[in-house]
């Protein structure tokens, strides 16, 4: 019998408006007769929604409204003085934070209405009103370090709602994020925790500036007491739907099998489809019905069946609709898929890639304590 999904959303998170420019710059360099929407936009959104609303999976989804969160559930995971900065910048109308990342008239209000959105969803998993909880939020909050915003993110949604289900009782978390980009703001967070280990599987892109140092190598492994639970597997450019199954299969399944999580979250970008402008990674459809697929038979054997799914990144309007569709689909228990793939059709040899991830799973092996 196919489950159900609970979506959470609210309808101010599209008050959002990063403008235009030359990609995601908000600059008109002077020589371009069309200037395009930054990549973060809310259409991309509306069309999540509408496809939510009005595609097969409809039948299978209930729509709950998300609400603002507060200032002490933002302190469980952000600064004090890094939510005064974002706080005082709304005040004064606005402010570019960092490259591509713009704080503008209700902006603010929307980042509030993200993070309360993801922690309602998380709520409604903690309750026992269901098990699988999709957060369908904007703006972003991967990147959103404790102390800083990066990559068109201000708060950490994920890391708001993991925060509050270990002081629900959760013992342990697994944050395992395929956004084309590294989570490098959930891995700030939970860097010295051994309680959340924090899995990101990424294109190999390295740091790009003072607001984003992490280089999400495979030697950021975390330090103190979280030695170890932070795994980043960065994956060649061009990796595909087997690739990212192989990778899946080899490394996270083991890593996931030998921590034990009882609550698991789910960081879905689908920037890591064929089609993006901000990724090459180059999954399609079927890549992400597998990857979720996976991830729900981790859920049923460790944590009740309990999957918190949270928005990131996902910049071609169209296809990141049908992806995300794609994505909740591998949570029903179907025995085939409702929509079918209107554009891909890219031949993939993942030859390299699994080579790729034997070498980072011999390396998991040598370094990380409960790997061993």
């Amino acid at each position: 019998m196919a489950g159900r999904i609970d979506v959470f959303w609210h309808e101010g998170m599209l008050k959002h408006d990063t403008g235009t420019g030359a990609f995601d710059t908000g600059i008109d360099p002077g020589f371009l007769d069309v200037l395009e929407k930054h990549p973060e936009n809310a259409d991309r959104v509306r069309n999540m929604l509408s496809i939510l609303r009005r595609a097969p999976i409809s039948a299978y989804v209930s729509f709950h409204s998300g609400r603002p969160a507060l200032i002490s559930e933002l302190l469980t995971f952000h600064s004090q003085e890094y939510i005064n900065e974002l706080v005082e910048a709304d005040r004064k109308g606005g402010k570019v934070v960092c490259p591509g990342t713009f704080l503008n008239p209700g902006s603010w209000e929307a980042a509030l209405l993200a993070a309360g959105t993801a922690l309602s969803a998380m709520k409604h998993i903690l309750d026992g009103n269901g098990k699988v909880s999709y957060a369908l939020v904007r703006p972003p909050g991967h990147h959103a370090q404790p102390t800083q915003a990066d990559g068109y993110c201000f708060l950490n949604n994920a890391g708001v709602a993991v925060q509050l289900a270990l002081s629900s009782g959760c013992q342990k978390a697994v944050v395992i994020d395929i956004d084309v980009h590294y989570g490098n703001g959930t891995a700030e967070g939970f860097y010295g925790s051994s309680k959340v280990l924090t899995i990101s599987l990424h294109m190999n892109h390295g740091s790009w500036g003072p607001s984003h140092p992490q280089n999400g190598t495979v030697d950021e492994l975390g330090e103190g007491e979280g030695f170890g639970y932070n795994l980043n597997i960065p994956l060649p450019n061009g990796t595909g739907d087997r690739g990212y199954e192989y990778a899946m299969t080899e490394l996270v399944v083991p890593a996931v099998e030998r921590f034990g999580p009882d609550m698991i979250v789910l960081v879905i970008g689908q920037d890591s489809s064929a089609f993006d402008p901000n990724g090459r990674q180059c999954l399609t459809m079927e890549g992400y019905r597998k990857i979720s697929r996976i991830i729900h038979g981790l859920a049923k054997k460790h944590s009740g069946g309990r999957v918190l799914i949270v928005q990131e990144g996902g910049y071609q309007v169209t296809y990141s609709a049908y992806c995300l569709h794609a994505t909740l689909e591998g949570f029903l228990d179907l025995p085939k898929a409702l929509l079918d793939d209107p554009i891909a059709y890219y031949l993939e040899d993942e030859a390299f890639t699994v080579k790729v991830v034997e070498s980072i799973k011999q390396y998991h092996q040598e370094k990380i304590p409960f790997l061993k």
